[in-house]
């Protein structure tokens, strides 16, 4: 089934430990607002006709199991990350592949429910043991601070989701059936790490199979420009401050972003 794309399969993620360290503090990256790409609107991916839900709004969304209050039906990314992923879903697509968005860009309430709410929450419930320095330093590593509401973002320090730069994707087959991973989506622990994987010996079969199928994943985004966000497999992003900061991390060019808040709804 995977042709020409079984290279990719074979070639291991890198160990992103260096990553995983230089992703913190990206909020306080620069951004270039003046930059004319800034000013770019959104589209619903779906409308280019990449395949995808947003896992937010539909009920039938472990670890949740109901739709979000606040959550948004479309899926909405900047025009030129538009164009990349479409690249992406071609190249898939003469294999019988596809890609599968999750979610793209994220009202501020959503942001806010996630950081605030339900993850700190999810902990205290897990780990009783722990203070509030270890429950906001864990969720801090998966879900970036929210705003009250969009206009309430600092636009030199938004949430990646609140520019329409970043999105939360995987792999399918054309018919919509998702390939294996390894975790669910959203599932915050270090298993999602993109690397995870690569660092297990002895696995099953199941866990070789996600293996593989992140490494397809990975080196597709990769090869169109992404980064990928080194504690989530699923989460890729361009131009925004996570971007730029990955970006500059094993190199000495600095890199500024250039996308900031955005509101597709017009509102």
């Amino acid at each position: 089934m995977f042709g020409e794309l079984e290279s990719y399969r074979q070639r291991p993620i890198p160990h992103l430990d260096i990553e995983r360290q230089y992703k913190a503090g990206y909020r306080a990256w620069p951004i270039d607002p003046g930059d004319s790409r800034n000013q770019e609107k959104c589209e619903d991916v779906r409308n280019a006709r990449i395949l995808g839900a947003n896992h937010y709004h539909r009920p039938d969304n472990p670890p949740y199991h109901v739709s979000i209050p606040g959550s948004i039906p479309e899926l909405f990314l900047r025009k030129s990350i538009v164009e990349k992923l479409l690249r992406v879903d071609r190249k898939l697509r003469s294999n019988g592949l596809a890609l599968f968005v999750h979610d793209a860009w994220r009202p501020a309430e959503i942001q806010s429910y996630f950081h605030d709410r339900w993850f700190p929450d999810y902990l205290r419930g897990h780990y009783p043991d722990w203070d509030e320095v270890q429950i906001m330093t864990e969720v801090e590593k998966y879900w970036a601070r929210g705003a009250p509401t969009l206009q309430d973002i600092d636009p030199m320090s938004p949430p990646p989701h609140a520019t329409g730069a970043a999105t939360d994707l995987t792999l399918c087959t054309v018919r919509g059936d998702l390939l294996w991973m390894g975790t669910i989506f959203d599932d915050v622990t270090e298993r999602a790490h993109p690397d995870f994987l690569e660092r297990e010996s002895g696995i099953s079969m199941s866990d070789d199979e996600a293996r593989k199928n992140r490494r397809l994943l990975y080196w597709l985004m990769r090869e169109a420009g992404f980064q990928v966000n080194p504690t989530e497999w699923w989460h890729f992003s361009w131009g925004d401050q996570m971007w730029a900061k990955l970006a500059s991390t094993r190199g000495d060019t600095h890199i500024s972003a250039w996308y900031s808040v955005v509101n597709p709804l017009g509102a």
